[in-house]
Parts: C-alpha cells; sequence; structure tokens
C-alpha cells in the first residue's frame, strides 16, 4: 500500500520559514522522482518543485530561490524548505511522486500552510 504523509505545515508570519516533511511508503523511493504542488482555495494545483532521485532539481518561477526541495532516500522522505514566506504562498502543499512509463502517480493528503501578514 502506497502512502505519501505529509507535516509540517501550520501558521506563521509573513517572512517566516517553514520546512515541510513527505514520508513515503510502499514505492521505490530512492529512484523516483518526488514533487511538491499547492492550492489555494478557489485556485487550481500549482506546481512547486520536483527532485529526482538522483538529486536533480527543477522550481516554478513562483519560488525558485525562496524554496528549496530535498530528499533523504535512507529515511524515504522529501522535504520542502520554504523561506521568506508571504500570505500568497497560503495554500494546502501536497507531496507528488509523478507516474512514468513503470510507475503510478500519486499524491499525498495535503498540510496546510498559512502565512499571516
Amino acid at each position: 500500500q502506497v502512502q505519501l504523509v505529509e507535516s509540517g505545515g501550520g501558521l506563521v508570519q509573513a517572512g517566516g520559514s517553514l520546512r515541510l516533511s513527505c514520508a513515503a511508503s510502499g514505492i521505490a523511493f530512492s529512484i523516483r522522482t518526488m514533487g511538491w504542488y499547492r492550492q489555494a482555495p478557489g485556485k487550481q494545483r500549482e506546481f512547486l518543485a520536483t527532485i529526482t532521485g538522483g538529486g536533480i532539481t527543477h522550481y516554478a518561477d513562483s519560488v525558485k530561490g525562496r524554496f528549496t526541495i530535498s530528499r533523504d532516500n535512507a529515511k524515504n522522505t522529501v522535504y520542502l524548505q520554504m523561506n521568506s514566506l508571504k500570505p500568497e504562498d497560503t495554500a494546502n502543499y501536497f507531496c507528488n511522486a509523478p507516474s512514468s512509463i513503470n510507475f503510478k502517480e500519486y499524491w499525498g493528503q495535503g498540510t496546510q500552510v498559512t502565512v499571516s501578514s
């Protein structure tokens, strides 16, 4: 059974930082690309970042320079370090294991991040 479990969300003031974690089980984590998305109320789900099994990263322009994706393959965990948070970063943040020719796509249940002004 595949599980992606996010944690680390919460309430933070503008300019602050949070680190989100996503613990994966039931997948070949070390060879899977992993990603983070977010969805604000009334908006579409937005891509944030991905990281390959080998550590190659890719970011959306909206978070480049403020957010950092990383992973610990020994712990089957992917992280999203978020700095200089803004009220517009308020959203539900989701962990994602994208589909590929060999793998199905999976999503976590999300963790809420609220940034106060």
